[in-house]
């Protein structure tokens, strides 16, 4: 009985699967294998995002110059959602300085505004890549591995079709090499599964964060706005 055991490892059974199994386990093996990578680049990425932005409000805040920030900011957090907002609606905003009708404010914060909304949707796009696959793995690999299942269970039954007596021994090889197949499938869904539900969430708190500094940020230009104005008139 020892012996019969040795001779059915999961490599064994992966090994002695039939082709159409074995080319279900390679794509799902290859999909666990990007979903992995998916995985750490968004972990290393949101945290790195989590850290910086925090560091950067505090600057903001901290009462300093706004130009130097304007200045320093790009090249101290390069790739900052926040830094990306902030850069451009100062942009914008500065254009609108530099020009000799001050009084002439007209669709300034509307353009500032839109401004900044490009570059948040531009960033979160940015962001997003790579969860779209995560949920395709998450939602297709269990049905790609019961395909397998259900592919190589009808293979070790049509293999017992000649056979004059039919006892378990026989068929169960086959069986467990066909249910490897629903294994790896499940192996790679959850994990992307609970993968996609956390950076989706995460990926929301950094959209809501971002949005709310660009409009106090905008309302800070809007009052500098009026002051300038109040000084050209």
């Amino acid at each position: 009985m020892n012996e019969a055991m040795s001779t059915h490892t999961i490599w064994d059974l992966v090994v002695q699967a039939g082709p159409v199994v074995k080319l279900v386990m390679l794509g799902l093996l290859m999909s666990s294998v990007v979903s992995w990578a998916i995985i750490f680049d968004k972990w290393r990425r949101f945290r790195r995002i989590s850290i910086e932005a925090a560091a950067f409000e505090e600057r903001f805040w901290s009462g300093g110059s706004v130009s130097q920030l304007y200045k320093s900011a790009p090249m101290e957090w390069p790739g900052l959602p926040m830094v990306q907002v902030f850069t451009t609606g100062f942009q914008e905003w500065k254009r609108w300085e530099r020009s000799e009708t001050l009084g002439e404010s007209g669709d300034l914060l509307p353009n500032v505004r839109r401004a900044m909304t490009v570059a948040l949707n531009r960033e979160m796009d940015n962001l997003e890549r790579g969860l779209t696959f995560l949920a395709t793995v998450g939602s297709t690999s269990p049905f790609i591995g019961l395909f397998g299942t259900v592919w190589g269970i009808m293979n070790a039954f049509r293999g017992l079709a000649g056979a004059k007596a039919t006892t378990l021994t026989m068929v169960a090889p086959g069986i467990a090499e066909a249910l490897v197949a629903t294994a790896m499938g499940l192996l790679a869904a959850i994990p992307a599964v609970v993968a996609y539900n956390k950076y989706a969430s995460d990926l929301r708190r950094i959209h809501q964060k971002t949005d709310n500094f660009g409009a106090e940020f905008l309302n800070i230009l809007e009052r500098q706005t009026s002051r300038l104005k109040g000084r050209a008139g």
